[in-house]
């Protein structure tokens, strides 16, 4: 299922979710009021569409709705990339490449990681990957 893009701050308020799950609205305002400024009212419509668009699950408890991911990180994260290669990129993941080759500070695992992809990619496009 394609979900619909995220703006920042719905990124950035999921994230908090993720990291802090299950979180109630306050939580939630509390951190953004720190941290950004922003009111609660304004959380809460945010989460809010973020649970309409399939990304978080509320529950009440103790009188309070408690929302957690309800798509798996992976999968958020996938999508999130995609969004960005498609519109910020418009398709090429060649200078997503050239950023990792020049400035980013991969590892020696992830490394290893992009090449499987790579091989991964290569044998799907001989047929062998079927």
């Amino acid at each position: 299922m394609k979900r619909s893009n995220l703006g920042q701050a719905e990124w950035e308020i999921l994230r908090y979710v993720i990291e802090h799950h299950p979180a109630t609205v306050r939580e939630v305002a509390d951190h953004a009021a720190e941290t950004r400024g922003q009111a609660r009212t304004t959380i809460l419509t945010v989460m809010e569409r973020l649970r309409k668009k399939g990304y978080l699950s509320r529950r009440k408890a103790d009188g309070v709705y408690q929302y957690s991911p309800k798509v798996p990180v992976s999968e958020i994260l996938q999508n999130f990339v995609t969004q960005f290669v498609e519109t910020t990129l418009h398709g090429a993941v060649s200078p997503f490449f050239a950023y990792l080759s020049k400035t980013a500070d991969v590892s020696d695992r992830e490394l290893d990681e992009l090449k499987q992809l790579v091989n991964d990619l290569e044998n799907q496009r001989k047929g062998e990957g079927r």
